[in-house]
């Protein structure tokens, strides 16, 4: 019996040390694939994706770097794209922020060593400009109840703060039930100052991030433009649901269009993942999400989207919980307690 699903590609500061070795525990079957990859980055001299997969050692200073976490976060995102079990029917692509280069890739509208090149030259302008920083914080409670009022007093908040003379701050991405927000020290610092802590955790600054997602990212989306000609891009072979929540469907793209949001639109705009998953549910009604390694992380804001959208009923963690015990709904290929279930 085929299984439908909605594949969800992960973005920056999912590869982590408990990640290292990733490719090597998991994916000696596509070494070709992996191959091609280290060829890439051997044409410019850089580090191959397999010798900082098998490293010795993780740091945070080097492994954060959008040039080394970007690619390798792709090699892992893809080898687990092409390691689904045969029963299992991809009926939508979409992913998080740098997602959404892989959600093109896994999608069919770049080819693995384009999606590659996409993801390495991408992430190696954002770490050589490194315009502005991101923070994260939560607006839901641990119960996941929705608190509408208080996102809106966050965002109004971050509103008040660009308005300052010498501030910038804009919601970078719309992550279920954080907000991930973009912009210069001043403003970051400003918002640090005017929230309480949650846990001990948040307000979270995002080490070697950018303000990606905001409008600060307009000289690195113009290199981008120059480096990457929308010749890469092809009709997708599975419909892919972009940072607004639109599908762009196979047979019927403009991939005119497709490029200029691609290297435009999203990287200058906020992404809205919460809004993408909310499509994916209630368009494709899916038998199950697949979230791609590495690391698990996202599958907490796929879970809360899905309770923002009241999909199959859901309106709090509990709710969600009760469904995935009986349906399986949300499968993270980077647990080893789940990828069990949709690997071949």
């Amino acid at each position: 019996m085929t299984r439908k699903a909605v594949l969800i590609c992960p973005g920056r500061g999912t590869y982590n040390a408990p990640e290292l070795g990733y490719l090597a525990r998991h994916h000696a079957a596509r070494a070709d694939l992996i191959a091609r990859f280290d060829a890439i980055r051997a044409e410019t001299g850089k580090d191959t994706i397999t010798a900082l997969d098998t490293a010795e050692k993780f740091s945070v200073s080097k492994y954060s770097r959008g040039d080394v976490a970007s690619p390798l976060i792709c090699a892992c995102s893809l080898a687990d794209a092409a390691a689904l079990a045969p029963d299992i029917e991809i009926v939508a692509v979409t992913g998080n922020s740098m997602g959404w280069y892989l959600a093109l890739t896994a999608g069919g509208a770049l080819t693995p060593e384009n999606g590659f090149r996409v993801v390495d030259t991408m992430g190696g302008l954002m770490q050589e400009h490194l315009i502005g920083g991101q923070l994260v914080y939560p607006w839901m409670g641990e119960d996941w109840q929705p608190d509408r009022a208080h996102k809106a007093e966050l965002l109004t908040l971050a509103g008040d703060i660009n308005a300052k003379p010498g501030h910038t701050l804009h919601l970078s991405i719309d992550l279920g039930g954080m907000l991930v927000l973009a912009g210069d020290e001043a403003g970051l610092k400003a918002f640090e100052a005017a929230v309480p802590p949650i846990g001990g955790r948040f307000p979270m600054r995002l080490a070697n991030h950018a303000a990606f997602h905001t409008a600060m990212q307009e000289p690195v989306a113009e290199m981008g433009r120059t480096a990457l000609p929308a010749s890469l891009l092809s009709q997708p072979q599975k419909p892919l649901i972009d940072g607004r929540g639109s599908i762009w469907w196979p047979g019927a793209t403009d991939t005119g269009a497709l490029w200029r949001y691609t290297f435009d639109t999203q990287v200058c705009e906020t992404y809205d993942f919460t809004a993408a998953i909310r499509t994916a549910a209630r368009e494709f009604a899916p038998d199950l999400f697949i979230v791609t390694g590495p690391g698990g992380t996202l599958g907490g804001a796929v879970a809360q989207s899905l309770v923002l959208a009241q999909w199959q009923g859901m309106t709090d963690k509990a709710g969600f919980e009760a469904v995935q015990a009986r349906e399986n709904l949300l499968v993270s290929m980077g647990r080893d307690d789940q990828r069990g279930q949709v690997t071949a």
